[in-house]
């Protein structure tokens, strides 16, 4: 279980950092999911307190975090935090569901996200023209290659063999990117406040705050209007934004290659999660005095982004649109390829992967890491779900839709370490400790668990499947213990 970083190259400072934060979270998410979230419960108030409820969960979360950065500040993150407070197998289990879909997973979807949106200023880039068309395995389940997904896979690989060059590489596409995404969100937060205000919706949205107007129901015959009902909608709503504000945690994993990690990593996380909390807050503010809320959940494909625009600048809302959100993918995917191949590297340290992603290249990155995360989210790209209607979902949306609850879970799991390691390791170096301990962790845990409950309950469709997936790691995590032993 080695955690000699000592090979890395130290070459990230705090503002590094915070934009690893903050471009891994900001992807297309924020554009698209309030939609969703405004027909699940049903009023301006209630989707402004979602997001405020994702804010507290992911800001109290990283603060958490903090401590552990702060005590074992070594490439693996989150896989280090667990083995060290639980066990090998713990970690494995995270690390396998890490590898195997959250991570991978989101890389295709962020990368099929920006193609798509690339479709839109240049139509031969379209998701409908197949070079391979569908060949069907089952009938359920097709493979395929059209345009967008040639697209998503070639964007893949360019930035995996950009930070395979070293982090310098990837530390400049993502410092660049992230800026500039953080500029057009603030510019359509800016332009949603100002030239955006219309005075009907605003006067409409808020003497209607609080009035809930459902239109999806949660379960056959429950839905938002009654108080029930509303706690199960800003549970289930969590789906969406908590995976708008996801990867907030992927700078611990790079903590190897942080200068003054037991200072910066922590500091980082409180800075940049802060900051797109922020940004999300204050988006869904600009969506309600632009747009009439029954405008928001009726949106094109879900597009309030592109909406709002829209109501601004008719002739060319969905061009600048386009523009942004790919700037915005393009930014995110280089912050989870950079940071994602680390927790492979943790884990061959421990004998738990393949031996070579255990081993850095001349530029003091784990290149054999990179290439199988970019290979695997490349294969992902591939596979296709048929619909009922003949049309083609993609299978890694339903795989991230599986592995939500997983790995809200494992963020659990990760914060009640800490009171086990305040007990187990009470003499532990703590350069940092976690802001409000106990409380704040505690309500974490008991917000983030009741939420998770909820999701079992009421989602069981795409919360047990994730279980499944975990569990699956298990005789995975037998077989390459029998293999590692002497």
């Amino acid at each position: 279980m080695a955690d000699d970083d000592s090979e890395f190259r130290r070459g990230l400072g705090l503002f590094d950092s915070t934009m690893v934060v903050v471009g891994g979270m900001i992807g297309s998410g924020i554009f698209v999911v309030s939609a969703e979230m405004s027909r699940q419960v049903g009023s301006p108030g209630w989707l402004l307190v979602a997001w405020l409820v994702t804010g507290l969960l992911t800001v109290s979360a990283a603060l958490s975090y903090g401590e552990l950065a702060g005590m074992m500040p070594h490439a693996g993150g989150q896989y280090v935090f667990l083995r060290e407070a639980y066990s090998p197998l713990f970690a494995f289990l995270y690390g396998w569901t890490f590898l195997l879909v959250i991570q991978t997973g989101t890389i295709a979807a962020v990368g099929v996200a920006f193609a798509k949106f690339a479709g839109i200023l240049w139509p031969a880039i379209s998701p409908d023209l197949y070079m391979i068309e569908p060949v069907h395995i089952t009938s359920g389940y097709a493979v395929s290659l059209s345009r967008a997904q040639l697209v998503g896979i070639l964007m893949i690989a360019v930035l995996t063999v950009t930070n395979m060059r070293g982090v310098e590489w990837g530390k400049v596409v993502q410092n660049v990117f992230t800026v500039a995404k953080v500029g057009a969100l603030l510019a359509l937060i800016v332009l949603g406040l100002t030239k955006g205000w219309n005075a009907e919706a605003v006067r409409a949205n808020w003497s209607q705050f609080w009035t809930v107007h459902p239109q999806q129901e949660i379960v056959t015959g429950l839905t938002a209007a009654t108080t029930f009902g509303l706690f199960v909608a800003l549970c289930v709503s969590q789906t969406g934004s908590l995976f708008s504000a996801d990867a907030w945690n992927s700078v611990a994993t790079i903590a190897g290659e942080i200068r003054e990690p037991r200072r910066n990593v922590p500091l980082a996380l409180g800075l940049g999660t802060g900051l797109v909390i922020t940004l999300y807050l204050l988006a869904n503010v600009a969506y309600l005095v632009a747009l009439p809320f029954d405008a928001i959940q009726q949106a094109k494909d879900d597009r309030v982004g592109t909406a709002t625009i829209e109501a601004m600048f008719p002739d060319a809302g969905v061009t600048v649109m386009a523009i942004a959100i790919m700037i915005s993918t393009f930014g995110c995917n280089n912050g989870l390829i950079l940071v994602g191949a680390r927790a492979a590297y943790a884990m061959a340290r421990d004998g738990l992967f393949f031996k070579p992603v255990a081993r850095l290249n001349a530029a003091r990155v784990p290149a054999w890491g990179l290439a199988f995360q970019g290979l695997w989210s490349a294969a992902l790209v591939l596979p296709r779900t048929r619909k009922p209607d003949g049309t083609y979902g993609n299978l890694y949306g339903d795989l991230l839709d599986y592995v939500i609850s997983a790995a809200l879970l494992f963020y659990i799991l990760t914060v009640a370490g800490i009171f086990r390691l305040r007990s187990s390791r009470p003499d532990a170096p703590r350069p940092y400790r976690a802001f409000g301990y106990p409380l704040v962790p505690a309500l974490y845990i008991v917000g983030a668990s009741t939420i998770l409950g909820a999701l079992f309950a009421y989602r069981p469709a795409t919360t047990w499947p994730g279980l499944v997936i975990v569990l699956l790691g298990l005789p995975v995590y037998a077989w390459l213990r029998k293999g590692a032993a002497p």
